[in-house]
């Protein structure tokens, strides 16, 4: 019985080998000719062949070359395989009623890529090398690993950052409402996280909701966030990245790293550690969803003052581009929801003049709600959006196009 087949590139290493053994019939040669209409006389008529420098009939050598084929397609790496390039030099001729031993080896994986180097030798009866080569192998992954996985089978959880603050609660709703339990982050906002979970426990889906208490500007607090919601659920399905620094208006010639540090910590370290935290069980399931609420500060005009602050958001939205690059294999996407001026605490900040030219300026003649977020929020975190991968969604009305 034959070597259980490689079930994912994973499980392959540099060093392994498969064989099979076949002899060469004259019902083989036959197949061949009728499938590809080479009937050259060296092949298929005795008396041709025994006048030729070989004495005898000769098999196609892409004959003996197809079983490698078949070592690939069925044990090295499996189902899934697929060639990328192949080169073979032809050293004996191989005749009916020989016994060929054809064995492929692995001599490099690309993980990027998914691509394993194979060394390919094919010996007769008495040892003798018939043919070698090499080939580049792509190992496609299983149709169902893509937006599927474990997780379809279970309630999935979502992580919510900032959850008690306008956006983050309208965030953590529309989320219970789609089905998902809820993990509310807050800082210390605790009397409106208590009342955040007993509205999502009067949600008819069946959610639960929990809440989990931390700075995210101390790196120990984060690290604790994800391990508390991870202890509790096992996994995190879906992490939304919806906390955020207050901002303290400073101009560019005078503000201090003291001010960048605090809104780095926030707005980028933490979502990258929460990240690191989540995308284990995400990759282990095969299904996974970032999404990180960034700023059209990043992309607009800017406002004078608040360049710390559009500073660490715009990095939070390199390192979106980045893990949906290097995560979108596993089943991972992220994404970014980027707010123009919206109707939350942040807005005690803003005169209510600047807030009047920020709703004339948009085309819908409004400022966004916490709802429209949530609404992009959701759609990136449902079925619908499963293709759609490192990505901005700009909730302002129009008032920025890109």
């Amino acid at each position: 019985m034959p070597p259980a087949s490689f079930s994912d590139f994973a499980s392959i290493a540099v060093g392994d080998r498969r064989s099979i053994v076949r002899t060469i019939t004259e019902s083989d040669v036959a197949s061949f000719v009728s499938l590809t209409g080479d009937d050259n006389p060296l092949h298929v008529d005795g008396d041709y062949a025994r006048r030729t420098p070989f004495h005898g009939r000769v098999v196609h050598g892409m004959l003996g070359a197809s079983f490698v084929s078949t070592v690939i397609g069925t044990q090295l790496p499996g189902p899934g395989a697929l060639w990328v390039a192949q080169s073979f030099d032809f050293l004996l001729p191989v005749r009916i009623d020989d016994t060929l031993t054809v064995a492929c080896t692995v001599t490099a994986k690309h993980e990027r890529d998914r691509i394993i180097d194979v060394d390919a030798l094919i010996t007769n009866q008495t040892g003798q090398p018939v043919l070698r080569g090499r080939g580049r192998i792509r190992v496609l992954e299983q149709p169902e690993v893509r937006g599927q996985g474990a997780s379809s089978t279970r309630t999935k959880v979502a992580l919510v950052t900032g959850g008690t603050g306008g956006i983050g609660r309208a965030i953590a709703l529309r989320l219970a409402a789609s089905g998902l339990h809820v993990v509310i982050h807050c800082r210390s906002r605790r009397d409106d996280a208590t009342r955040l979970v007993s509205e999502i426990s009067e949600i008819q889906t069946g959610s639960r909701a929990m809440v989990v208490h931390g700075d995210l500007g101390d790196d120990r607090d984060v690290v604790a966030v994800a391990e508390a919601a991870l202890d509790v659920h096992g996994a995190v399905d879906v992490l939304v990245n919806a906390a955020s620094a207050r901002i303290t208006k400073c101009g560019v010639d005078e503000v201090g790293l003291k001010a960048i540090d605090a809104q780095l910590a926030v707005n980028l370290r933490a979502p990258l550690v929460l990240a690191q935290r989540c995308i284990p069980a995400m990759r282990e399931n095969g299904w996974g969803r970032i999404v990180n609420v960034v700023s059209d500060e990043s992309y607009g005009d800017p406002t004078e003052g608040w360049s710390a602050y559009g500073i660490a958001k715009s990095g939070l939205a390199a390192l979106t581009r980045y893990q949906a690059a290097e995560l979108g294999r596993h089943g991972i996407t992220a994404n970014c929801v980027s707010p123009g001026m919206c109707r939350t605490p942040f807005l005690m900040d803003v005169p209510e003049r600047a807030q009047l030219v920020a709703a004339r300026r948009s085309p819908n003649r409004r400022i966004a709600e916490p709802d429209d977020v949530a609404s992009a929020v959701e759609f990136l975190v449902g079925a619908a959006s499963g293709h759609v991968n490192g990505q901005v969604i700009h909730v302002n009305g129009g008032a920025w196009m890109g």
